[in-house]
C-alpha cells in the first residue's frame, strides 16, 4: 500500500498459570482470540471439543493448535454469541482474556451456558507514540484507551476495527477516527485507504 508500517505494541500479554482446565460436561469452545487459542493450548491437550471462534484468524489459529472441528462466526462478539445460538452445543467454556472486551455470557444468557477461563491478561507496555507516524490501527478498546493516553495527537487518522475499539478515542485525544465497516483486518486495511505510490 506505498506504507512503511511502524509495529509499537500498545499492549503485551501474558497467560495466567494454572493447572489443566477440568472439561467434564463441556461441549464445546468459544473462542474470541488468537491469544485465547495460544494460552488455552498450552494448558491441555485435549482437542476433541468442537471450538467457535469470533473470527477467521482465530479459527485459523485454533486448527493450527490442532482442533479438528472450528466454525468461524466471521465477524464480532456479537456473530459468535448468534452462531453458538444457533448450534446450541450445550456448556460452552470460553478460554479468554482476564478482561475480556464483550460479554459472551451476557450475550447468550438465557440461551446457551457460557463458562469463563481466564487463561491470559492484557497490560499496557506504557511505550510512547512514535515520532512522526501518520495513521495508527487499533484493534480492541484496551488498545484505543491505551492511545487515548498518549495523546493529544495532531490529526492523524485512527483506524479503528470496531465501533467498541474507537469509542475511547474521543475528540479530546486529536486523532481523526475511522471504523472499518467489518471487524477484521481486511476491513481494517480497506479504512485505512490506499495512498498514491511513490514517486
Amino acid at each position: 500500500m506505498g506504507l512503511e508500517p511502524v509495529v509499537a505494541p500498545l499492549l503485551a500479554i501474558r497467560p495466567i498459570p494454572q493447572a489443566a482446565p477440568d472439561l467434564t460436561g463441556i461441549a464445546a469452545l468459544a473462542i474470541t482470540s488468537r491469544n485465547g487459542v495460544e494460552a488455552f493450548a498450552v494448558l491441555t491437550e485435549a482437542r476433541d471439543r468442537p471450538v467457535f471462534t469470533v473470527g477467521d484468524a482465530t479459527a485459523e489459529a485454533a486448527r493450527a493448535a490442532g482442533f479438528v472441528e472450528v466454525r468461524s462466526a466471521g465477524g464480532a462478539i456479537d456473530d459468535l454469541a448468534r452462531l453458538l445460538a444457533e448450534a446450541a452445543p450445550g456448556v460452552v467454556l470460553a478460554p479468554g482474556a482476564l478482561e475480556p472486551a464483550g460479554d459472551l455470557a451476557g450475550l447468550l444468557a438465557g440461551r446457551v451456558e457460557v463458562r469463563r477461563l481466564p487463561v491470559y491478561e492484557a497490560f499496557e507496555t506504557g511505550a510512547p507514540a512514535p515520532v512522526g507516524f501518520d495513521a495508527v490501527l487499533i484493534h480492541s478498546p484496551r488498545a484505543g484507551r491505551a492511545l487515548a493516553a498518549l495523546g493529544p495527537f495532531a490529526g492523524q487518522p485512527a483506524i479503528a476495527i470496531s465501533e467498541a475499539a474507537a469509542a475511547p478515542l474521543s475528540a479530546a485525544c486529536g486523532l481523526d477516527v475511522r471504523v472499518a465497516v467489518h471487524p477484521d483486518e481486511a476491513a481494517l486495511l480497506q479504512a485505512l485507504g490506499k495512498p498514491a505510490p511513490p514517486v
